[in-house]
């Protein structure tokens, strides 16, 4: 594939039940890979610690914000030039990772979301509503429709990879990345389909619905704000649906 020098990141807190198998199935593709331990009080920093990878220990907890901080952090300190984050806990596969590779080819200048619009009627009832209000808020914030805004597992280029610093928090800073990276690099957002995973031994998700969709909510007003154009923004986040790729 014609793509920049690349690797995976995975921020994770307490993941010992999940991590190995996420972690060696992406090595399995031949993938560099950057764990990021964002203060586990769990045998999760042991476990990655036996793996051949590069892992980023936080002697505290920091948030998910700056857990995807330090991770492209390091990376650009590793001189890669684009980056693929997943979670940590088993509901992003190593098996999307090449649909995902494909796409991000095909659409240079482009974030890709693994967007999970398959199965969907896995996801709890309050956590799709929360996650269809992101997404119209956030859609309108970067003037452009965007399938799961909330999906952790993003294919970031070059042009975003730069935008670490953006002042942003915890859950926050995936919003406040896409944004950036729509308003301020003109890239474009593209999804592709994978799987909603709820159900199986998964731990208890670390996003809290209410606190964190309010404080996406008042992150994104302030951005629409910020950007002005208020009602053409909203037009062109309307005018058509999300790109969605269903012929990888």
């Amino acid at each position: 594939m014609n793509l920049p020098r690349w690797c995976v990141l995975i921020p994770c807190l307490n993941e010992e039940r999940a991590i190995e198998a996420v972690v060696r199935s992406v090595l399995a593709l031949g993938a560099p890979v950057i764990v990021i331990d964002d203060g586990s009080d769990d045998r999760t920093p042991e476990i990655v610690g036996h793996l051949p990878v590069t892992l980023i220990r936080h002697d505290e907890r920091r948030g998910k914000g700056e857990a995807l901080r330090s991770g492209f952090r390091e990376a650009m300190r590793q001189e890669y030039e684009a980056v693929l984050s997943m979670d940590g806990d088993g509901q992003h596969l190593a098996a999307d990772i090449p649909r995902m590779l494909a796409a991000a080819e095909r659409f240079p200048r482009h974030i890709v979301i693994g967007a999970r619009l398959l199965d969907r009627a896995q996801q709890p009832r309050g956590r799709r509503r929360a996650n269809a209000v992101a997404d119209w808020g956030i859609s309108w914030a970067c003037a452009q429709p965007i399938a799961d805004t909330q999906s952790g597992q993003r294919w970031y280029p070059p042009e975003a990879l730069t935008l670490a610093g953006v002042p942003a928090e915890h859950f926050v800073l995936e919003a406040a990345l896409l944004i950036a990276a729509c308003r301020e690099r003109g890239l474009g957002v593209v999804s592709v389909p994978i799987a909603s995973r709820y159900q199986g031994g998964f731990r208890r998700s670390h996003f809290k619905p209410v606190r964190d969709v309010t404080r996406i909510t008042a992150y994104t007003i302030g951005r629409v704000i910020h950007y002005g154009h208020i009602v053409a923004s909203y037009r062109r986040s309307r005018e058509r649906p999300p790109r969605v790729l269903d012929d990888l």
